[in-house]
């Protein structure tokens, strides 16, 4: 039987390049006090307010746990704020004021890091990378 290596491992490949790519960008969304993950929650939310729990993890791609743990510090800071509706059984989420204003400067240095990933990766290599990994998600069922 062969035992693949690990350049075999598709796994191991897409999350070393994940890493790389979100160290990558969190250098620029240092600058604005959030990391890409707490990025991609808050302009989520600018983008789509209201989601509930489950809509958030599920656009997010990330257990419901995890997703907790990285809300806690954006409902802590204000930027983020949750509503309950059909008589407290379901809670929503949207931006504060502050959470517009910090998404939307936060926007600038993903702007930046955007512009820098594409010019060392290239812009149509990057748009077909996007699009794979996307079709890769879409793909794979979630359980």
């Amino acid at each position: 039987m062969h035992r693949p290596t690990l350049i075999d491992d598709d796994c191991f490949a897409v999350r070393q390049a994940a890493r790389r790519i979100s160290q990558f960008y969190e250098r620029y969304l240092s600058h604005a006090g959030i990391t890409a993950s707490q990025y991609s929650i808050l302009a989520l939310l600018s983008d789509r307010p209201g989601l509930t729990m489950a809509a958030l993890s599920s656009a997010l791609v990330i257990e419901r746990s995890a997703l907790l743990r990285a809300l806690k510090p954006l409902v802590s800071a204000a930027l983020v704020a949750g509503h309950c509706e059909d008589n407290r059984r379901r809670l929503s989420y949207m931006l504060t004021a502050d959470g517009e204003a910090k998404v939307a400067r936060a926007h600038t240095y993903w702007l930046a890091a955007q512009d820098a990933f594409e010019r060392r990766f290239g812009t149509s290599e990057a748009a077909r990378l996007r699009d794979e990994l996307f079709r890769v998600t879409h793909q794979i069922p979630e359980r």
